[in-house]
């Protein structure tokens, strides 16, 4: 299975995508920034690696933490929510926090990372969403629409500097984790088999693509 990189996987989809990795004999390095995800992480058997994310200063060491390492699969999950719509301007200060998060902290973390990928002719994924397609926009969660859709230029942007790696966003559905709640239509565990599988199905065609959780590729932006 190789090696798989998992980039915030303290919980939710981070921490299923590692435990369904090694559960198919994937060795894995995960991330999280806090203790208790740690040893989550190592309770299950990746190698963890402190790193947040959203500070620019944690992320500039993650190639350090990750010298010689071969990488078959390589995945950011890290990002945050926000549910106001158009007529409400986001603050300055949450701009910024939730631009760190889905967007600053992507673009730090890939010129570390791609070059790890690139060596196997492996597959870069960062986690996205439908609604940062610009064809199916609404008015609601305005601000995380746009943190998603710039996310999804920054990896298209990205893929001609490593053209033997494939970068790809990727779409986990409508989930039950604390972003989505409990009404949404699929378990953690049903979204993260689906990227697996959607994961595996890759090729050169899908370079810079948004491809949804259950193996469609989105066709327009």
């Amino acid at each position: 299975m190789g090696t798989v990189l998992v980039l915030g996987a303290s919980r939710g989809i981070g921490l299923e995508l590692a435990h369904q990795y090694l559960a198919r004999g994937a060795r894995v390095i995960a991330t999280a920034r806090d203790d208790a995800g740690l040893q989550r992480l190592r309770a299950q058997g990746a190698q963890a690696l402190r790193v947040d994310l959203a500070q620019p200063g944690s992320v500039s060491g993650l190639a350090w933490q990750l010298d010689g390492v071969k990488l078959d699969v390589a995945l950011y999950v890290a990002g945050l929510w926000d549910a106001d719509g158009a007529a409400t301007p986001p603050t300055q200060a949450r701009f910024d926090q939730l631009m760190h998060a889905n967007v600053l902290g992507a673009m730090q973390a890939l010129p570390q990372v791609a070059p790890m990928v690139e060596e196997t002719g492996g597959v870069f994924g960062f986690l996205s969403s439908a609604m940062s397609l610009i064809s199916e926009a609404g008015s609601d969660a305005w601000l995380y629409r746009v943190s998603k859709a710039a996310l999804n230029m920054a990896v298209a942007a990205a893929q001609p500097v490593w053209p033997r790696a494939t970068l790809v966003t990727l779409d986990p559905g409508w989930t039950q984790t604390d972003m989505g709640g409990a009404a949404a239509p699929l378990t953690v565990e049903q979204s993260v088999q689906g990227l697996v599988r959607t994961l595996g199905t890759v090729t050169a065609a899908d370079r810079g693509r948004l491809l949804h959780h259950d193996g469609r590729r989105a066709e327009r932006w």
